[in-house]
């Protein structure tokens, strides 16, 4: 992502972390995130009763994905979010409750229009990818 304002004294690129205000952005995105997934009949049954460890490691892959510490893979290793996701049974429906859990976050957190697209094309793509059974 580039910078969208005055330049940079170390002219690089502004990183999408830093865009949107590091971990205070990512762990209130998480927050809303997990605010639908509480209420949702599809989703809840896939997580703990303590959503406090689930809201840690998302939001610390978050931070990780889009340019903040390296603090997910220090604590966990490689992501490999498809070998993590397999246990659990994702078809369409879970991956597009799991999407438009993540559009709503970003409506709450009211991500601006430079870096909204980007989060949600990553979001279909990520929610598509994790897909372990056939329609």
């Amino acid at each position: 992502m580039s910078d969208t304002g005055a330049p940079r004294e170390d002219a690089r690129p502004l990183l999408v972390y830093e865009y949107v205000g590091g971990d205070p952005f990512f762990v209130a995105l998480v927050e809303h995130f997990y605010e639908g997934v509480e209420r949702d009949a599809v989703m809840r049954p896939m997580y703990p009763v303590d959503l406090t460890g689930s809201k840690a490691r998302l939001a610390g892959f978050l931070i990780q994905y889009w340019g903040g510490p390296q603090t997910y893979s220090e604590q966990r290793g490689h992501p490999r979010l498809r070998m993590r996701h397999n246990p659990f049974v994702i078809g369409a429906a879970e991956a597009a409750a799991w999407y438009h859990h993540m559009e709503a976050a970003l409506g709450a957190m009211n991500a601006d229009d430079v870096v909204r697209p980007v989060f949600l094309e990553y979001f279909a793509r990520a929610a598509e990818a994790m897909i372990n059974v056939a329609p």
